[in-house]
């Protein structure tokens, strides 16, 4: 589960119980501003691991965490997705520990986005978007409504259970497809 800087990080935290819920195992990371909203320590707290920010922080005990870390997992879940990572993904920037996961990971990646409604709406993010769906990410889409500046219209994150649904049915076809596979091997 990987949270980037924005006022819906908080929600990172129900989608993180409802997975688990799900007998799913979650490890988490956060770019440093999703720190500003919410601290490591309460993901810490509800996974007993350690939650990767810094790739480069002398508490972290991997000094090669974004490969490791990404190639351990099944799916690479960002809620919520911003329009800054959004456009490091799209643009292949590596400068933080989740782009860089990003890039080393093999598994799907899922968005879950929330922004500001002319942020989601400008030509920029729509190419970013556009960009990152040919590369095969896959999104989890905003809803309209009113978001956190109290303007209304389409940038808020979606709820969290349709969210944990979607990424659930994505590893659920993930592992059929592997089942499949063995099944041919």
């Amino acid at each position: 589960l990987g949270v980037a800087g924005g006022i819906a990080a908080y929600k990172a935290i129900e989608v993180l119980r409802l997975l688990q819920k799900s007998n799913c195992e979650v490890r988490v990371a956060l770019t440093r501003h999703a720190t500003e909203f919410i601290q490591p320590l309460t993901f810490r707290a509800l996974t007993d691991e350690y939650v990767l920010v810094d790739d480069y922080a002398p508490e972290n005990p991997d000094p090669i965490a974004h490969i490791n870390f990404s190639q351990n997992i099944d799916l690479l879940l960002i809620v919520p997705a911003t329009a800054n990572i959004l456009a490091k993904f799209a643009s292949g920037i590596a400068d933080d520990f989740l782009s860089s996961t990003y890039l080393a990971s093999n598994a799907p990646v899922m968005v879950a986005p929330a922004m500001n409604v002319s942020m989601w709406n400008h030509p920029a993010t729509q190419r970013n978007i556009a960009q990152l769906r040919k590369d095969g990410v896959h999104f989890v889409e905003p809803i309209s409504g009113e978001l956190a500046c109290k303007t209304v219209g389409t940038g808020k994150l979606e709820d969290v259970e349709n969210i944990v649904a979607q990424a659930l049915q994505l590893l659920n076809a993930k592992l059929k497809m592997q089942n499949a596979k063995s099944d041919l091997q």
